[in-house]
């Protein structure tokens, strides 16, 4: 019977996990990556690369998943979001709920692979997770609680490497928290009108007419806590090379968005932190297999 229901409802679950759309995934699994690769000075085992990228896209769609089945009754009044599979009725809550679980079940049987203390942290990034999409019912913060969710693969992935927290990956959280703060900010910019018609609270609301200065302030917070990040654990210049790209798209983005931009040419600003994202990973990568830092 469960083969027969993902057979019919094929497109729909496709939709629902976003796998058609898989940006958030690598939002999510990059900086992940980033701590995996630092954590094991550019040497992560090969358990470890495939529990957190399959990790990262088992993940990412339940997050989608939980998502939608808080938000379809408001997805249905926002245009962007109105065709969504639960909120036309095209899957039941039922059936979102039997995939939910089979995602977490086989999400969590993969961190059981790892040590205690990792498995430890999962459960707080499963709260994250789950308490995210309620949030921007009560608080213009809702993409902290995203950054805070998107950010503990980091801190999973250096405890798998290293069995302890030290500060690296404490800054890498900071980074990527802030990071995901303002592209999500830009994100939520598609939608600010039907937000507030709705009454839904985001940081795109908040920061009000003038994104450009809020969300340079968060990439400006990300790209210095790299720096740090780079400096504790003493990365060499084509780490920093990497970074110094990642700031000037930073700030190419901030200048741009003091323009009045449509919906398309804002969903081109936030696709383009998958390649940030995969630029910084790139330096980190190189950094360690290269003779020359």
């Amino acid at each position: 019977m469960r083969m027969i229901f993902i057979l019919e409802k094929r497109n729909e679950i496709i939709s629902l996990t976003r796998f058609d759309r898989p940006y958030g995934t690598f939002l999510l699994m990059l900086p992940t990556l980033w701590s995996l690769f630092i954590a094991s000075s550019g040497y992560p085992t090969i358990k470890n690369m495939i529990v957190f990228i399959l990790g990262s896209f088992l993940m990412r769609s339940a997050g989608c998943v939980i998502n939608d089945m808080a938000d379809y009754q408001l997805d249905a009044k926002v245009a962007r979001t109105q065709n969504r599979p639960l909120a036309q009725g095209r899957l039941t809550h039922k059936e979102a709920l039997y995939l939910l679980f089979g995602l977490l079940t086989v999400s969590f049987l993969l961190v059981l692979t790892l040590n205690r203390l990792t498995v430890a942290l999962s459960f707080v990034a499963l709260f994250f997770a789950v308490l995210y999409p309620f949030a921007k019912r009560f608080t213009h913060f809702a993409q902290g609680l995203l950054g805070i969710a998107f950010s503990f693969g980091i801190v999973m992935a250096w405890t798998a490497e290293r069995g302890e927290i030290s500060v690296v990956p404490i800054l890498l959280l900071m980074a990527n928290l802030f990071w995901t703060i303002g592209y999500d900010t830009i994100y939520a910019l598609m939608d600010k009108e039907d937000d507030m018609r709705i009454g839904v609270k985001s940081m795109a609301i908040f920061i009000g007419s003038k994104p450009s200065i809020g969300i340079g302030l968060f990439f400006s917070i990300a790209t210095f806590s790299l720096l740090l990040a780079g400096y504790q654990n003493q990365m060499g210049n084509i780490y920093y090379a990497a970074i110094l790209l990642a700031g000037m798209v930073f700030l190419y983005q901030t200048l741009r968005l003091r323009q009045a931009l449509n919906s398309d040419q804002i969903f081109s600003l936030f696709k383009a932190h998958v390649y940030v994202g995969s630029v910084i990973l790139s330096g980190i990568i190189l950094h360690f297999h290269t003779p020359i830092h």
